[in-house]
Formats: structure tokens, C-alpha cells, sequence
């Protein structure tokens, strides 16, 4: 008996999740299937997403059939996902299974309003669901469908919708597929494009049915292939990594954390001046000499591995000028018009929405200066600056340009302060317990500086209270490494959440007045 096959389209807003959901519909009645389609919409930008379900009778000339109106846990023959955690949503939701789903889905990630909420890393494990897919779906179609999708020049729906098709798992002819797309005109070649890359993605890739396939390592993301934390990326555009930095990491420091390193250093070059980063490799290596007395080589360092990453971050701490900075750069100005798939030729507007607060602007100043502007200083004043045009690229230019002046900075002197206190922590604990989980616990709560403006000022105040009342505390210490490691680890994990839970004030009672009737 024939039955209906039933596909449920998960997109973000701006992918084309609508049209997409035309497509398929148009494409069954090119081919002279009853179809029919509806919609849920998503929320505000990325809690969620809005997902499409269609239905398609694979019948010609059939008899209109009685159709759903929603999906419904394990009837459904095709998921789509234009992101990867999209696809772990339908996974949890029980709309994929082995005996009936094709998955089709973009591997991919735009992270999501609740992974960027946490102070710390809060991205959801994508590799877990790579995993997962396979043995969860009948099939399992994952490939990097963002990358295609820029190199045609379109939007994601089209590859997508390629790769749907490709999969087999429509009862749709390729004819029918280009023949929709051709239909809605505007941006048509383009889609064509986006739909032969996904098709060809699909089909050509040999993925095992019954638990077997697989997405290609080679259409993985390099971030989903990385190790290392992409908070950690090289900062330098067109800078240069001098090359006697580059000799005393060699010279210095042992082979595992070389990378690491080199990292770090051309970061910190670009973020203030080479003798910034030399100060930084002076710092890491008095962290190296407890990790080697505590017998950290054969697990290849990881209190090293761990201070030199929190530690790079730390001392390039976004202020203004780095904001400046980082916003005139022609890289930004090329992947600007790359998000937007501009044309040569074509004029992109960029207008930066700021609202700098007294704090931020004191940040930059010497400390005297600082104290009176905070001191008298009323809100911040919000700013629409153009900064694609002369004026608005030359005001930004000319507060990047305040780098050298950064050193004298109340904010920097607050910053090496700190740090000092915290490596010192390290050196003094690590040495006097030999104990590098102790050493570590300490390491790791440098997580909580981190942000800017008020959550810079909350998060660094949770810090200083670690400090005072637990490492720093000969009470606290005296009680031994292990209570400390406890005590310093509940702490830190207490500070870290996002939004300290908070009983709700009590309802004040209002009192019940009777009235006669009359």
C-alpha cells in the first residue's frame, strides 16, 4: 500500500528554509504528486530553529490523500538540517530512526544563544553527534554544506536541497528538483549551482545503509577536526612572528608545546609589541619549571599546556583599541562581503553599533585620569559609526592607533597585576605541594577572567575572592592539597555559572474584603 513519504526540514532564519519547503512541493507537482507542507516557526536568532514538514504521495494521479499536518516521533522517511546541532535536536526528538530515516544534514556550526551564554566553553559536542548519526539513522548524509554553499555564491538551502535529492531518499527526479528552482526566477543560477555541488556531495560519497555510514573526514570543518580550542586562533594579519621568538620557544620550551607557543607569541606580537610576547614566554616558563618538578613530561604537559592557552588570551584582553583594531582590518572587510555575497564592484555598507560605557573609555587612560572619569562619568551614549566610509574608518583608526600607549593603561596595569598574583599562586602552591592537580585547580581559574565591561568587572571579582579566601588563605591551605583542590574546584564551578540562581522574593499577601451583595 502506498503511503505518503514524510520529510521534516530543520533551517535558521535567512537560510531559505521556506523556500526550500516550495521547492519540494513545486517538484512533486512537476512530477504530479499530491503534496502538501506546513510550518513551525522558530524563535529569536539562534534558540532554535524553524522547521517545515511536507508531505509527499508518491503516486501519479492518485486520489487526494489524507495527509498530517505535523511530524510525528519515528514516522519520518528524511530529516534535513541545515546545522549540525539541528540534527542532534531531531535525533533527541525522536524523529530519526534506523529502521525508516535518511538524515541529511550540513556538519557545520552556528552556535546557539544557550552555548554562548556560559562564561566558559559552552559549545555542544559536535563530535557526538557525528558518531551518533550513523548508528541513529537508516543513513546518515553529513558533509560541510556552508563551504559549498559559498562557493556557488548562494544561500545553504540549495546545496541542501541537492543533497536531498542526491541521498535518494526523495521520490523526486533531478529534472523535477532544477525544474522548481528554475521556477522562482530570482537568484536561480546561482541555486542550480548550490543544488549540483549538494547532489553531486551526496551521491557520490558511498554511505553504508543499517548503521555503517559515515560523513568523509575531508568534509569535516577544520574546527570540528582541531583538538586545539579555536579561542586560541593566530591574531597576526600580515604581522611577523620575529624570528628569535621563534628560537627561544625551540630553545626553551619542550617539542609538545611548540605549536601552542608559536601561537601565542604571534598572537601577542600582533596584539601589543614583541617584547610583550617575551614577557609572556618569561611567564610561561617559570609555570614550566613546577610542571617539571611535578612530573608533568609524560602526560605532555598539561599544566604548561593549560596556563600558556588561559595565559595567552588573558594578556590580549579586548579593550577599545583592540576593538578598533579588529574592526578596520581588511580581513573583516573581506568576510563582511563574503557573508554577504557581494559582487565586485558592488558597494557594502558596514555600520558598527557601539555603546562604549565610562569604564571602557577609563580603561585606556592612565590610571589618575581613569579614576576621575569613572568618578563623574554618567551612562554611555549609543553610537552608530559608518565604518566603511572615511569618517568612521578614520575614528576607528585613530583609537587603534593608542597601542603603544596601551602599557600606561589603568586597565594594563590592573591586568599584570593580576596575572602576577595568579602565577605566583601557581609557582608558590605547586612547589611547596608538588602537586600539579593542585597547581592546575589554580590554572583554571583563570577562566574566570574573561568578557568586558560588567561581566569583565563580576567575573574578575569572583576571581580576586578565590584568590583571597581560598589560594592566598593559611587557614584554607593548612587543611591540606586535597581539601584545598576541592574547595578551590567548588568554588570556581559556583562563579562560573552564568546566572546565580536566586530565590524568588516572597508575594506580599494583600488581604480578602468581602462585600454583601446587594
Amino acid at each position: 500500500m502506498t503511503r505518503p513519504i514524510t520529510i521534516l526540514v530543520a533551517a535558521l532564519g535567512g537560510e531559505g528554509g521556506g523556500v526550500l519547503a516550495d521547492w519540494l512541493i513545486e517538484a512533486a507537482l512537476h512530477e504530479g504528486f499530491p503534496a502538501q507542507k506546513t510550518s513551525i516557526p522558530g524563535v529569536s536568532q539562534r534558540t532554535g530553529a524553524t522547521t517545515y514538514y511536507v508531505e509527499i504521495f508518491p503516486e501519479k494521479g492518485a486520489r487526494p490523500p489524507v495527509m498530517a499536518l505535523v511530524p510525528s516521533p519515528g514516522g519520518i522517511d528524511l530529516m534535513a538540517a541545515s546545522e549540525l546541532v539541528e540534527a542532534g535536536r531531531a535525533m533527541q526528538n525522536a524523529f530519526i530512526t534506523p529502521e525508516r530515516t535518511t538524515l541529511v544534514a550540513s556538519t557545520h556550526r552556528v552556535y546557539a544563544t544557550a552555548e554562548k551564554m556560559v562564561a566558559t566553553d559552552g559549545r555542544y559536542d559536535a563530535q557526538k553527534i557525528l558518531e551518533a548519526a550513523p548508528k541513529v539513522a537508516q543513513k546518515a548524509v553529513l558533509f560541510d554544506m556552508s563551504r559549498l554553499a559559498q562557493e556557488a555564491g548562494t544561500v545553504i538551502n540549495a546545496v541542501l536541497f541537492g543533497a536531498m535529492a542526491g541521498s535518494g531518499a526523495l521520490p523526486l527526479s533531478r529534472e523535477a528538483c532544477e525544474a522548481a528552482i528554475r521556477g522562482a526566477g530570482k537568484g536561480a543560477e546561482a541555486s542550480l549551482r548550490g543544488f549540483a555541488a549538494g547532489y553531486a556531495a551526496a551521491s557520490s560519497t558511498p554511505f553504508a545503509k543499517g548503521g555503517g555510514s559515515r560523513s568523509e573526514p575531508g568534509d569535516l570543518t577544520a574546527a570540528e577536526k582541531s583538538p586545539r580550542s579555536p579561542l586560541l586562533q593566530r591574531g597576526a594579519e600580515g604581522g611577523f612572528l620575529q624570528r628569535g621568538a621563534e628560537d627561544r620557544v625551540r630553545r626553551e620550551f619542550p617539542i609538545p608545546l611548540h605549536t601552542l607557543l608559536d601561537e601565542a607569541v604571534a598572537r601577542l606580537v600582533d596584539y601589543q609589541d614583541p617584547a610583550y610576547a617575551a614577557l609572556y614566554l618569561d611567564r610561561v616558563r617559570g609555570v614550566l619549571a613546577v610542571d617539571r618538578e611535578a612530573g608533568g613530561e609524560p602526560d605532555g604537559w598539561p599544566l604548561t599546556r593549560e596556563a600558556a592557552r588561559l595565559l595567552a588570551l588573558w594578556m590580549s584582553y579586548e579593550d577599545v583599541i583592540r576593538v578598533a583594531d579588529l574592526k578596520t582590518r581588511a580581513s573583516r572587510f573581506a568576510r563582511v562581503r563574503k557573508e554577504a555575497a557581494a559582487k565586485d564592484g558592488q558597494i557594502v555598507v558596514v555600520t558598527d553599533y557601539l555603546k562604549p560605557s565610562a569604564n571602557e573609555i577609563a580603561d585606556i587612560l592612565p590610571p589618575a585620569w581613569a579614576e576621575r572619569l569613572r568618578k563623574n562619568a554618567g551612562p554611555g551614549r549609543a553610537v552608530k559609526l559608518p565604518t566603511s566610509a572615511v569618517s568612521g574608518f578614520l575614528a576607528m583608526r585613530l583609537t587603534a592607533a593608542l597601542k603603544p600607549l596601551r602599557r600606561r593603561s589603568s586597565r594594563f596595569a590592573e591586568e599584570q597585576a593580576l596575572i602576577e598574583r595568579w602565577l605566583g599562586a601557581i609557582k608558590r602552591l605547586g612547589f611547596a605541594a608538588l602537586d600539579a592537580e593542585l597547581a592546575l585547580e589554580i590554572v583554571h581559574c583563570a577562566r574566570l577572567v574573561r568578557g568586558y565591561g560588567e561581566t569583565w568587572r563580576k567575573s574578575r571579582a569572583a576571581f580576586v575572592k578565590i584568590l583571597d579566601e581560598l589560594v592566598e588563605n593559611e587557614q584554607a591551605v593548612a587543611k591540606g592539597a586535597d581539601a584545598l583542590k576541592l574547595a578551590i574546584r567548588k568554588a570556581r564551578e559556583a562563579a562560573l555559572v552564568y546566572e546565580e540562581a536566586k530565590p524568588a522574593p516572597a508575594a506580599k499577601g494583600k488581604p480578602v474584603i468581602w462585600m454583601k451583595q446587594g
